[in-house]
């Protein structure tokens, strides 16, 4: 079994500001970000569709143990997706101080953002995805 959407072509598609997914041929559901099947029923009948990538907070944290490359604390939530799919990234223009569960439900818009790359890596740079508060 092949993936219908690798790790790399759905990394530089959001380098090129493509949000991409799968819709399931079968059920109809996004799986966003791409897996090897369909997250509702497990079918690999699937094709990739682009995304808006906005979307809503449904939960959050604030992370105090920092990883490589980041300064912190730094607020981290799940936001689901208009069309479909779950996506965990990092709250843009937020206090990590003072963040409150006023947070969940606010509307968001999926971003990314680029650094170094580290041992854990392996690789040049990491991508991490962003979540930007738009109401």
């Amino acid at each position: 079994m092949e993936y219908k959407l690798t790790f790399t072509a759905w990394r530089d598609r959001i380098r090129a500001g493509k949000y991409s997914g799968l819709k399931c041929k079968d059920c109809g559901t996004i799986t966003f970000p791409p897996r090897m099947v369909c997250s509702e029923c497990g079918s690999v009948n699937l094709d990739i569709v682009d995304v808006s990538g906005k979307g809503k907070i449904v939960t959050f944290t604030t992370c105090y143990a920092v990883p490589t490359g980041y300064s912190g604390p730094f607020v981290v939530a799940m936001a689901d997706l208009v069309e479909g799919g779950r996506v965990m990234g990092d709250v843009l223009d937020v206090d990590p101080n003072k963040v409150g569960l006023e947070l969940i439900g606010k509307n968001v818009q999926l971003g990314y953002k680029e650094f170094a790359g580290d041992y854990m890596t392996g690789g040049d740079t990491r991508l991490a995805l962003t979540l930007k508060i738009i109401s």
